[in-house]
């Protein structure tokens, strides 16, 4: 991996965290108090405890990037995005093939592309996320979680997707899906510049509680979140 001019052969695992300042839904929401803290310390605290090597917030805003300051992790680097690639309409994908190629990672280099969104994600959830990976000589990985909902088409003809509805089988019968909750993804640096995706080749799922399916986009996921956080995690 090259970063800053410095070389080393070893495969290095590199955080990335996507946090511009145009929120819509909540303002600034990056850095609004959650559980007593700003959103994006969660994240930052349960990777700066991983076996992450390096950790990027990618941010167009000096608020947030003051934030992140703040906290002192060792870990912690501030990445100023390209201003084109925040916008309301600018893909996850722009900035992190942005930033791999402004710090000119390796190509068996892994990127850890962390949303904010999902803050009850643990320091443990990424190491053994990586062990998942690893062992199994995948490209990349997603998270999800178990899904065991009946779906129905929202348009005519009305019909379901997933089930039959003259077999309506018992829910503890029912198999079920993953559900991607949009934690985190993990690809190799070649990948995602292959396929132009955070996600390619050989893939595996990372399964994650229940409850983690709960991403905050809206005030009232955020009310949720907290109730989850507080009791999960913080007890």
């Amino acid at each position: 991996m090259v970063v800053g001019g410095g070389k080393t052969s070893e495969i290095m695992k590199i955080a990335l965290i996507p946090a511009r300042g145009g929120s819509k839904s909540i303002p600034l929401k990056n850095i609004k108090l959650f559980c007593g803290k700003p959103l994006i310390y969660w994240n930052l605290k349960a990777l700066q405890d991983s076996i992450v090597d390096k950790i990027y917030v990618a941010t167009d805003h000096p608020e947030i990037k003051k934030t992140v300051e703040s906290f002192g992790f060792s870990k912690v680097e501030v990445y100023d995005r390209d201003p084109k690639n925040a916008q309301d309409k600018s893909s996850t994908e722009s900035v992190l093939i942005e930033f791999i190629k402004n710090k000119n990672l390796a190509p068996e280099d892994f990127v850890f592309l962390v949303q904010l969104t999902s803050p009850m994600t643990r320091t443990s959830d990424f190491n053994n996320a990586w062990k998942k990976l690893t062992d199994g000589g995948y490209d990349s990985l997603l998270t999800a979680v178990e899904f065991k909902r009946f779906l129905w088409r929202t348009s005519p003809p009305f019909e379901p997707v997933n089930y039959k509805y003259k077999k309506r089988p018992l829910r503890q019968d029912f198999r079920g899906y993953y559900m991607e909750n949009g934690a985190f993804y993990i690809s190799s640096v070649a990948q995602i510049l292959k396929f132009k995706n955070r996600i390619s080749g050989k893939m595996v799922v990372y399964e994650m509680p229940t409850y983690m399916g709960v991403e905050i986009d809206e005030e009232v996921d955020w009310i949720i979140a907290e109730k989850l956080m507080e009791t999960y995690n913080l007890k």
